[in-house]
């Protein structure tokens, strides 16, 4: 389904977009101390001995709730040094489900993380907000040297996870030639896609399809580059449907793209996968100069997306909930994924302010296609330049990068070394506006 808008789309002001939704901590905290005295005063009605019962059962549930959150935390780190230490060994973990990753799939995991946002874009007092930033950033590993504004100017958690950095903290490699982070993040998986099936490894023993995560009407191009040698006029290949065309798959196929010099550059099809961490900078920044043609919203589960859950739950990054955008950038075909998570259903889009994610739905239906809207100007959409703002997420995530670029022709024939080539290993920590990749310019 097309959307059609406006024929631009307006960029807002993110810092005042939550402003009108603000829940104020101090209200709700009123409203809690105003409703005990007439459940107490009923309860004393009915029941004296029960009224004093009811004291015991709020701090007790508190207790236990705050000690099996412990135990699972102390597990999870438990579980992250066994990670390390098969890592530092040599030892890459393998796909295996377990029944807890089942269990997953009965909790509510959307309502809670709509119940989340909730609380996080409480309104804090202002003496509370360093308090409880400096905890979660002890928690989380967060640097709040880096953030744009005192901490006491951040009005809720939400303000706090979503912050700007200070003016020149993350210099934007200018080579014309070189394709940045997006984010701040850790590399999970990055390589170069071959064959009709395109498969993304998400660990080993596990593989999704590129075309599943960014849908059965992206204009991926699905030519491996062997093929791609084969073809007389190298022409950037779609999958398109006989009967049904779209503009942006024709504008794949004009002259101007089908150059039948032979001298012109092949382009393979590479991606890359990087995970956000709660305590990590939640901005996603354009890595290219690109157009971005189109937007699909898939709605999906809140499944986690740290290393447990990608070893335990099958097709994780399909499954989830993603905001994805393609285009096409000088190289060709672009296309970057958000995926949402648990607690992080939210992912906010710059250039769309009026997209909402996580919306409230009676049942997820698996076939069900995704919203998309076609950005105006048709052909053109909406330019971004290499490090421009694109979205956020309210802690963190996953992002996902599927793009051309060049490869030379003993890569072709050989699959061996390409031109393209990532500057990064598996597991760096890289911050936004670093090398992702470079190559020579032809």
């Amino acid at each position: 389904m097309k959307w059609r808008g406006c024929p631009s789309v307006p960029i807002l002001n993110y810092d005042r977009f939550y402003h009108h939704r603000r829940f104020h901590f101090t209200t709700f905290l009123r409203k809690v101390q105003t409703s005990q005295p007439r459940a107490s005063a009923a309860a004393a009605g009915s029941n004296g001995s029960s009224s004093q019962g009811n004291w015991f059962v709020v701090p007790g549930a508190t207790v236990a709730t705050i000690l099996m959150l412990g135990a699972l935390h102390a597990r999870r780190l438990y579980d992250d040094k066994k990670i390390e230490e098969a890592r530092a060994k040599g030892v890459e973990l393998e796909f295996h489900p377990d029944v807890k990753a089942r269990f997953l799939r009965l909790l509510p995991l959307r309502s809670i993380s709509r119940f989340w946002g909730s609380l996080t874009g409480m309104e804090l007092p202002v003496w509370l907000r360093p308090h409880v930033y400096k905890a979660w950033a002890r928690a989380f590993h967060s640097n709040l040297e880096e953030a744009q504004l005192p901490l006491e100017e951040y009005a809720s958690l939400r303000e706090f996870f979503v912050r700007r950095l200070k003016e020149g903290l993350r210099p934007i490699d200018s080579d014309s030639c070189c394709l940045v982070s997006p984010v701040d993040g850790t590399v999970m998986r990055f390589g170069e896609l071959r064959g009709p099936g395109a498969m993304i490894e998400q660990v080993k023993g596990c593989s999704y399809s590129a075309s599943s995560l960014l849908g059965a009407n992206s204009f991926l191009p699905m030519i491996a580059a062997g093929d791609a040698n084969e073809e007389s006029d190298g022409e950037e290949n779609t999958v398109t449907d006989s009967t049904q065309k779209s503009w942006w798959k024709i504008s794949f196929a004009s002259p101007k793209v089908r150059d039948t010099e032979s001298s012109r550059p092949l382009k393979g099809l590479f991606y890359c996968v990087i995970y956000l961490k709660p305590g990590d900078y939640h901005r996603i920044h354009s890595p290219v100069d690109w157009n971005v043609l189109v937007r699909r919203h898939f709605t999906g589960h809140l499944f986690p997306m740290n290393d447990r859950a990608t070893r335990t739950i099958r097709n994780l990054y399909v499954e989830n909930e993603r905001v994805v955008l393609e285009g096409q950038w000088q190289e060709g075909y672009m296309a970057m994924a958000a995926v949402g998570a648990t607690n992080i259903g939210s992912i906010e889009l710059f250039i769309e302010p009026t997209l909402r994610t996580n919306n409230p739905q009676k049942k997820l239906l698996p076939s069900e296609p995704p919203e998309e809207r076609v950005y105006e100007p048709k052909g053109t959409g909406v330019l971004l330049k290499k490090g421009d703002e694109i979205a956020a997420f309210n802690m963190g995530s996953t992002v996902v990068l599927v793009f051309q670029a060049p490869i030379s022709q003993s890569s072709a024939h050989q699959g061996s070394s390409s031109e393209f080539r990532f500057c990064i290993e598996r597991g760096d920590r890289i911050r936004m506006g670093e090398a992702l990749g470079r190559w020579k310019d032809s």
